[in-house]
């Protein structure tokens, strides 16, 4: 008689001992969407792990999703909701964005989810809000649903054109899109690289359209730690751009061409970020808060300060320098100012805010900003995408100094 198969009924008493513990990612966070966002990156980022990617994307990619439901979530209850759930966009068209533009996937969910993003208190007001990664590599934006149906409008064409650029655009660098739902409440939430990177502290920052109607920061943003200044303030601090002859040709080459998509996009009212970070400044900092951390009885205290890694990884950037006295490997849009620059500073230069179509709204405001302001009415922020385009570059080529000027 065939000998009857053991199940695990029959094989007896277990011997009960220690338990076996899953080691379970813990996703804590002030907020349960920020959990939410984290625990949904760490799934749908393992998922793609796992499958190799498709040769050749198609039209069904760029409408696709992966939508995840969670009832009766048990554990890591002190920090995550019992119900949520969470969506990622076009997962297979994020994930070839991200290759071109050489961020790697295990990178990605790194720095989204070993620690909570935290909001930049300086980009954040009321319901818009900007968290940024803990290692300042990435920063999430929460959007509106008209900026994620406008993101799906020109997803195709904005891919198609960071592959024929091979990832060299200062475009903003869309690499994930995400709804989390918590409390029957959607938050919409876009994934982009830091313009002003992980490495080196902003002391001064500008974000310019090359108009100058109305355009300069209010009292109430002065008083801020790091104020958003603006095109007149440019002006008036009379703050050249001073690069080495080479990059400035890069520079405009780069804007023009991005410039040019999205005059063919139809999108304006986009701004031109940047960042300056003062290299002796930045070393006083940095030795005054070693200084501080020596002092202190608790050696973890204190802002973390960033250092230059000891083996530099393969630079990936949107500028190529020949410089080798500044470390700026995986700083993507990070430029060294030029030797004649009675200042030693580099420049985080890219381009934000790309979404507004011109539509009828704009056209409207456009019309009634040119009676409100006549003469002056070319200098306004609602221009035709060509004429903004182009009116931008003229502000840049004007500001940017460099020596053969």
């Amino acid at each position: 008689m065939a000998s009857k198969k053991k199940t695990p009924r029959s094989l007896g008493k277990i011997k009960r001992g220690k338990p076996l513990i899953p080691k379970w990612k813990v996703f804590r966070a002030k907020e349960p969407v920020v959990s939410v966002f984290m625990w949904g990156v760490n799934h749908t980022i393992g998922e793609l792990m796992h499958v190799p990617p498709p040769g050749l994307l198609m039209p069904d990619d760029f409408k696709a999703y992966a939508k995840i439901k969670i009832d009766y979530h048990a554990f890591n209850k002190d920090n995550m909701p019992s119900h949520f759930k969470i969506k990622d966009y076009c997962p297979n068209v994020f994930r070839n964005i991200r290759e071109q533009f050489g961020v790697d996937q295990s990178e990605y969910l790194i720095s989204l989810t070993s620690y909570e993003p935290e909001v930049d208190p300086h980009e954040s007001s009321g319901a818009s809000r900007l968290f940024v990664s803990y290692d300042r590599k990435f920063v999430i934006k929460v959007i509106d649903s008209e900026a994620v149906a406008e993101i799906h409008t020109i997803l195709k064409q904005y891919h198609e054109y960071v592959v024929e650029k091979h990832g060299k655009t200062l475009l903003p660098q869309f690499l994930g899109l995400y709804r989390v739902t918590v409390d029957n409440s959607d938050t919409y939430l876009l994934v982009m690289r830091n313009i002003f990177g992980g490495k080196y502290a902003i002391h001064k920052k500008y974000d310019l359209k090359g108009s100058t109607v109305q355009r300069q920061a209010s009292e109430k943003e002065k008083t801020k730690e790091l104020p958003t200044l603006k095109d007149n303030d440019f002006l008036e601090d009379n703050d050249k751009v001073m690069l080495p002859a080479d990059a400035k040709e890069q520079l405009m080459a780069l804007l023009k061409s991005d410039t040019d998509f999205l005059t063919k996009l139809k999108l304006m009212d986009y701004s031109l970020l940047v960042g300056i970070h003062d290299v002796e400044q930045g070393k006083k900092e940095e030795a005054d808060a070693l200084a501080a951390q020596a002092h202190s009885s608790d050696p973890d205290s204190g802002d973390e300060v960033q250092s230059p890694p000891e083996s530099p990884v393969a630079s990936v950037g949107a500028f190529i320098s020949l410089t080798k006295d500044l470390n700026l490997d995986d700083e993507f849009f990070g430029i060294p100012s030029s030797a004649e620059s009675p200042k030693n500073l580099i420049y985080f230069i890219g381009l934000v805010d790309i979404l507004t179509y011109y539509g009828v709204k704009k056209r409207t405001a456009s019309a009634a900003k040119s009676v409100k302001y006549g003469s002056e009415a070319e200098n306004i922020s609602t221009v035709k995408p060509d004429q903004y385009a182009r009116r931008l570059l003229d502000f840049v080529n004007r500001n940017v100094s460099s020596p053969q000027n």
